[in-house]
């Protein structure tokens, strides 16, 4: 009972950890997502704390990478779109 409210605070203080490193939208929510889904995965692998946290910390970084990368192809495709322009819209002197 108390190694599963260990692990469980381990792996939150793991995602709260990484997650506040992170800068955009999509990549705040991809290391979380990632920390949690790798505690997951190490839990299930390891069974025991250590491999919990690592695989926390492992998620962790690779979900914020590939939110870092969407952030990104989001900022760049925002700049390269720019506004119409009507000649005749403006006014006549």
């Amino acid at each position: 009972m108390t190694t599963r409210i260990w692990i469980s605070a381990a792996a939150a203080a793991a995602a709260l950890t990484l997650a506040g490193c992170a800068a955009g939208p999509n990549q705040q929510l991809g290391t979380g997502v990632g920390a949690l889904g790798g505690a997951v995965v190490g839990n299930a692998i390891g069974g025991n704390t250590a491999s919990t946290v690592g695989g926390a910390a492992i998620g962790g970084l690779i979900g914020n990478q590939v939110g870092r990368n969407a952030d990104e192809r989001n900022y760049y495709r925002q700049q390269q779109q720019q506004p119409y322009y009507y000649p005749y819209n403006g006014p006549r002197y």
